[in-house]
């Protein structure tokens, strides 16, 4: 069993789902995954950390301190031993202590997943990589929304494709649940 490596979920939060105040594309099913591969970590007794994004900036709209829409959703609720880092940037490693807590316990090795695939999850998985960790994101346990730039709408899927194609490769291995679970949890 590889004792280097820890899953990590970044953000999923009530405000990302439905009713919530930033609802995001198809993030039911994005909690789904990401809950498949938690369940696996801790059947390997592998790490299992999450993120957890509060706005505390003049004008935020979601994630809100205090707030329902901030905590974490039903679908990844930590357990009493799990770590949960409090973040305030995009960037899941800056100003939380969550790259000198992987280093003193030697994690080399990032699974990543979790929400919004265009900001956060980028942001993270990009440090990562610029931290020198090795790191794996699972695609279908990622969600986003449809953004716009320049008057013209890019649709979410178009949005989450276009992310993923662009981490995948250099900053990540991009991988669906199913086939991290099938290949490299043996």
């Amino acid at each position: 069993m590889i004792m280097n490596k820890a899953l990590i979920i970044i953000d999923v939060q009530n405000d990302y789902f439905k009713g919530g105040a930033m609802e995001l594309f198809e993030a039911e099913k994005a909690g789904i995954e990401a809950g498949v591969i938690i369940t696996k970590f801790r059947e390997k007794k592998l790490p299992v950390i999450f993120v957890q994004h509060i706005a505390n900036y003049f004008g935020a709209t979601f994630f809100l301190p205090d707030t329902n829409g901030a905590e974490i959703h039903k679908s990844v609720i930590p357990l009493d031993n799990e770590k949960v880092f409090t973040k305030h940037y995009p960037n899941s490693f800056r100003d939380t202590g969550l790259d000198g807590y992987l280093k003193q316990q030697n994690i080399t090795d990032l699974v990543l997943c979790g929400m919004m695939t265009h900001m956060c999850v980028d942001t993270t998985v990009r440090a990562a990589f610029d931290l020198g960790y090795s790191v794996t994101l699972i695609g279908n346990a990622c969600a986003t929304k449809t953004l716009e730039y320049d008057s013209f709408a890019i649709v979410a899927e178009n949005v989450q494709k276009s992310f993923l194609a662009a981490i995948d490769g250099t900053f990540a291995n991009v991988v669906k649940a199913n086939e991290y679970i099938t290949s490299m949890m043996k």
